[in-house]
């Protein structure tokens, strides 16, 4: 995590030595997961979640992003419309915190300086770090209890769609799900020293863990009006 954060810091300060446009602004998000325990719809936020973004707009069709976003998210077979995760009855609850780093291109040219409103859909990958609490099932409760904090690796894929609102003003929806490269978020195959008790093991261990957020972002632009090169 601090590997990460000193990353973060070396690339603004480089882009603040140029004169190009920036964007600094928060995020409110729905949360929802995707594993073993609950639902398995692709996007039901039940959750909130909230963060910060920061854009430098290389040219009018890309920028590079940096966001940092803290959300809960939960599960309960309860809610799932699989009559075997109903008669099992598991639920959890989780904190996701995640800073990731990539780059955002959008379909079509997207400016705020040329005198009239600019709109566009976009898309956003890159690569997403995050730190969650190592699950596990107790063995005489079957209740799902913390053990400790870790941290993995996901990788994001963001579809959304931005508008200007004069001259500095940026508004946002996007819907983006992340692919981890762990399966231990909902506790069903445990981490942090107890890999070895295949008695904890549930569900598919398999196939790794999704969560998803969906939420609309609020940017101020500033920064001289760009003179965009070829990058």
């Amino acid at each position: 995590m601090k590997h990460f954060a000193a990353l973060f810091l070396i690339l603004t300060s480089c882009f603040i030595a140029h004169s190009q446009t920036y964007e600094l602004g928060g995020t409110i998000v729905g949360a929802n997961f995707i594993g073993d325990v609950g639902k398995t719809n692709y996007i039901a936020p039940n959750t909130l979640g909230f963060g910060g973004i920061f854009k430098w707009n290389r040219s009018p069709r890309h920028s590079f992003r940096a966001s940092f976003i803290v959300a809960n998210i939960e599960g309960d077979d309860v809610d799932s419309h699989e009559t075997r995760r109903n008669q099992r009855g598991y639920s959890f609850q989780n904190t996701i915190k995640e800073m990731s780093l990539g780059l955002e291109y959008t379909f079509w040219d997207f400016s705020m300086y040329d005198g009239q409103s600019a709109s566009t859909p976009y898309l956003y990958t890159g690569l997403t770090y995050f730190r969650y609490d190592a699950l596990y099932k107790d063995e005489v409760t079957d209740e799902i209890l913390q053990n400790d904090s870790v941290g993995s690796i996901a990788i994001p894929m963001v579809i959304g769609y931005k508008a200007s609102a004069g001259t500095n003003l940026v508004l946002a929806f996007e819907i983006g799900a992340r692919y981890t490269f762990t399966d231990a978020i909902d506790g069903n195959n445990p981490v942090k020293g107890l890999e070895e008790f295949d008695q904890l093991e549930f569900g598919n261990t398999n196939n790794n863990d999704w969560y998803v957020f969906t939420g609309i972002t609020v940017t101020f632009a500033f920064g001289r009006k760009p003179c965009y090169c070829n990058f």
